[in-house]
This record gives C-alpha cells, sequence and structure tokens, in this order.
C-alpha cells in the first residue's frame, strides 16, 4: 500500500472526527482538505463514507449506556423511552426527505471549497447572533424535548445540506433558538447523529457499491481507526467544554477558516477548481 495514500486517509480521518461533532463543518472540512490533497475525486467521496461511519461509531460507543437504557426501556414499554426515540424519529425526516429529493442537485452545485467558505462566515454570524441574545431556557434536558421541539431541530438540521453550514452547528445552534439548554442541544444533536448518518452511510455505500475494491481495505482501516479515535475523543471534549463554555470561539474559527479559503484563491495562492 503506498505509503503516501495511507497518510492521506490518516489525515482525512483525524480531520473527520474532530469536526464531525463540533459545529464547524466536517463536510466543508473535507472537501477543502481533500481538495488540497488531491483525494477528492470518486475513490475519495467513498472513502470519506467509511470515516464517516466511524465517527457514528465512535458516538454510539460513548452513548452506550445510554442507548442500552433506552433499548430496554422500549421493550418494558417505558414511555420516556419511547418518548425520546419518536422525538428522533421526527426529528430526522425533514433532513432524509429534503435530501432525498434535492441531495443530489445539491451536491452537483455546491459541494466546492467556495461555497463551504461563505457559508462557513454565514454560519458564524448565526452562532454569534444565538450567543448574543438573551436565552430563555425551557427545554433542561434531552429528555424533556416534545414531539414539536424536536421537529424545529430536525428542519435545523436540514440546512446542514448546504456544505459548510454544519449539521452539529445548525441542530445545536437551532436548539439554542428553540429555547435548549446547551447541554440538551448538544446530546439530542449526538443521538440525531446516528440514524442520520447511518443511513446516509448505507445509501451512499449502496449507491457507489461499484467503486468497492479489496485494495482500498489497508486505507480504509487507517482512516476509520484515525476517524474513531479523535471523534471519541472530541466528543468527550465537547461535553466538558460546554459544561462552562459557549460556542462563541467556533464562531470565530469558522470565519477565519472561512475568509483564508477567499483569501488562498483570490490570490491565487491555491488553485481550488484545479486542487
Amino acid at each position: 500500500m503506498d505509503t503516501i495514500l495511507l497518510l492521506k486517509a490518516a489525515i482525512l480521518g483525524i480531520v473527520e472526527g474532530l469536526t464531525e461533532f463540533l459545529p464547524i463543518s466536517s463536510t466543508g472540512h473535507l472537501i477543502v482538505v481533500g481538495s488540497l490533497l488531491h483525494f477528492n475525486d470518486e475513490r475519495g467521496k467513498l472513502f470519506e463514507i467509511v470515516i464517516q461511519s466511524a465517527a457514528i461509531m465512535a458516538v454510539m460507543w460513548e452513548y452506550r449506556a445510554k442507548i442500552t437504557s433506552l433499548v430496554a426501556g422500549v421493550q418494558k414499554g417505558d414511555a420516556a423511552a419511547k418518548r425520546f426515540l419518536f422525538n428522533i424519529a421526527i426529528a430526522f425526516l425533514p433532513l432524509a426527505i429534503i435530501g432525498l429529493l434535492f441531495g443530489k442537485h445539491i451536491k452537483a452545485a455546491l459541494f466546492n471549497p467556495l461555497t463551504v467558505a461563505v457559508t462557513s462566515i454565514v454560519g458564524a454570524l448565526f452562532i454569534l447572533w444565538a450567543e448574543k441574545r438573551k436565552h430563555v431556557i425551557t427545554v433542561e434536558t434531552a429528555d424533556d424535548l416534545d414531539w414539536r421541539g424536536a421537529l424545529k431541530v430536525g428542519f435545523a438540521q436540514a440546512l446542514a445540506l448546504i456544505p459548510g453550514t454544519s449539521r452539529s452547528g445548525a441542530t445545536i445552534i437551532g436548539g439554542l433558538f428553540f429555547g435548549l439548554s446547551r447541554r440538551a442541544a448538544t446530546e439530542f444533536t449526538f443521538f440525531l447523529a446516528m440514524p442520520t448518518l447511518i443511513a446516509a452511510t448505507v445509501y451512499e455505500m449502496y449507491k457507489e457499491r461499484a467503486l468497492l475494491s479489496g485494495s482500498d481495505l489497508g486505507m480504509w482501516a487507517v482512516g476509520f481507526t484515525a476517524s474513531f479515535i479523535s471523534a471519541f475523543l472530541c466528543v468527550r471534549w465537547l461535553l466538558r467544554f460546554i459544561s462552562s463554555h459557549d460556542f462563541t470561539v467556533f464562531a470565530w474559527y469558522r470565519i477565519a477558516f472561512g475568509l483564508i479559503v477567499l483569501l488562498t484563491y483570490y490570490t491565487g495562492m491555491v488553485s481550488w477548481s484545479a486542487a
């Protein structure tokens, strides 16, 4: 196996793991980093699906106790467990429906570094706005959310179909606007990510099944491992971070990230169209 290819796999795996659950857009970062590494062809797109599945596994491992509790609760007829899973299902629907109807067109038109740069900056402004306004918390924990609130968060998540928006960013910040506490918005985002990313992974793997090759197993293993470890560490760090910080730092990071992409494009430092 090509050592350079394995290094690219490790880099992209780490990028996916660190950005999937932070409000800074994993898709946007993978588009930009994949362009810089010249690994954004069809083979690269399939690889992104593999490392995304690792990030899902990481958050499921972190919440394995609650997942087990929910399954047991549903089997016993527990109303709270049923309500929580119903809310996840309700929140999942907007992105699933809109994605099936328009996802192909959105990818064709908007999946490029310049779109990512602009949406990163626009998203940052929404984060700054959300943190500046007075928070009126009506939902303290994710278990307290009702189906109406879950549906609102689901529509916020659908905005993530636009690359650079950030799925976790849209749901977390949307949750803040809808009265969720930071911890409730973050934890509901993590649980909502599970069916969302699993469905996306299964769908994309089926659609791109012709590209599956045994010769890529080594590359996949490196990327999967790097993504799992970095995502696991990032989720644990974020849960500690939000206990004493807001999301403003991520807004400034997004602005810097977007400006760097725009600057390198307009100065000719990076030929993004050819990267």
